[in-house]
């Protein structure tokens, strides 16, 4: 019998753990994504990857959605290109920066169908396209950074690199690539 009571304590215990932790991640967000992009004025699209490029914009690993570089490109197809600091500001390039960021959070409903799974935004690298003096890489990337808390709140502060780069594909002023928690 005690074996028995000692058991179902396990089994009750274990029940338990598991109801928190989906609790837990059930309780990440008090709003709806969704209607926080739309509150933004934010549609998204799915940008197409150029002809010849033969990867996934998005690639998902047990909880982990690793999104592949991407750059600023509007919804109507118009890619931001130039060097920040000699042909865009840094203002232009914090706009280019916030682009690719709606362009990584289109990728990631289209992953995984309901943007309120996202537990995190883990890790960032912003690459800026630009001569090798200037110095400003964090203000441009803050653009994604800005929209990704924006968007997700404290979950989407993210760890981060910002770094410049003698070019990037297609001359585009910036390219970022990012890891993403979610929940399974």
């Amino acid at each position: 019998m005690k074996r028995l009571i000692f058991l179902f304590l396990i089994i009750l215990t274990a029940c338990n753990s598991v109801k928190q932790k989906e609790q837990t991640i059930e309780n990440l967000y008090d709003y709806d994504i969704e209607q926080r992009l739309d509150s933004l004025g934010i549609t998204l699209k799915v940008p197409k990857l150029p002809k010849g490029i033969n990867i996934a914009l998005a690639v998902k690993s047990g909880n982990l959605i690793y999104l592949s570089g991407n750059g600023p490109r509007t919804n109507d197809g118009v890619r931001i290109t130039g060097k920040v600091g000699t042909d865009l500001t840094v203002e232009e390039g914090y706009d280019a920066a916030r682009i690719t960021a709606i362009n990584h959070i289109a990728i990631l409903k289209s992953e995984i169908g309901d943007l309120n799974k996202v537990v995190r935004i883990v890790k960032v690298l912003g690459m800026v396209n630009a001569e090798s003096s200037f110095t400003q890489q964090p203000a441009v990337i803050n653009g994604y950074t800005d929209l990704m808390v924006e968007v997700f709140g404290e979950r989407g502060r993210h760890a981060r690199s910002a770094v410049g780069m003698a070019s990037l594909p297609f001359n585009l002023a910036c390219e970022v690539e990012a890891i993403v928690q979610v929940q399974e």
